[in-house]
């Protein structure tokens, strides 16, 4: 009677570490799932960028440093290694930083606002930042369930056992992005 109760709590234990095992893996492909998802639109957003810098290009003569800083913070966003999570996400912001120059460029000339076409890549590129807050939103909050999973007991026995790691957040750097804008009349 007594070997038939170990052996049963000997099952119940296996099972329970399979069930925990498996649930550390699932959010780990949540992660990855994450972050693929902020890669596709880190790309369309790259993928983009030749085509507003041209087509400023077209409009403005004396803009050249405004036009390779852009260009300049693209190429270094595509030269990050994917896995950087943390220095992806520092370049992907002095890229944001440097198309805000951009944009703010663009209001000097009356004639490039008034295209049609820096109007749809401006749209593009509008409705592809709503897609990366998106994408970054899901990565984080997979992230945080992986990260609870990997510290909490008792998935933590398990996740330590098989080499489970605590994945990075997708965050700002920039300070001067978290600050409130001030609005004055």
């Amino acid at each position: 009677m007594f070997t038939w109760f170990i052996l049963a709590l000997l099952i119940a234990l296996t099972l329970f570490a399979i069930i925990l095992y498996n649930a550390l893996v699932k959010k780990r492909q949540m992660v990855e799932e994450g972050w693929s998802g902020i890669d596709v639109q880190l790309k369309r957003r790259a993928n983009l960028i030749p085509n507003l810098v041209e087509t400023v290009k077209g409009y403005t003569s004396h803009e050249k440093d405004t036009l390779d800083a852009v260009t300049q913070m693209r190429t270094r966003a595509a030269a990050m290694p994917k896995d950087d999570v943390a220095g992806r996400a520092r370049v992907e912001g002095q890229l944001s930083q440097a198309l805000g120059r951009l944009f703010a460029v663009a209001e000097d000339y009356p004639d490039l606002k008034a295209s049609q076409n820096f109007a749809d890549l401006h749209q593009s590129l509008d409705e592809i930042e709503d897609a990366i807050q998106m994408a970054r939103r899901y990565y984080n909050g997979a992230v945080r369930g992986l990260n609870v999973a990997v510290e909490s007991f008792p998935s933590n026995l398990i996740a330590n056992q098989f080499k489970f790691e605590k994945a990075e957040y997708f965050e700002i750097e920039d300070e001067a992005d978290r600050t409130v804008p001030k609005v004055q009349f």
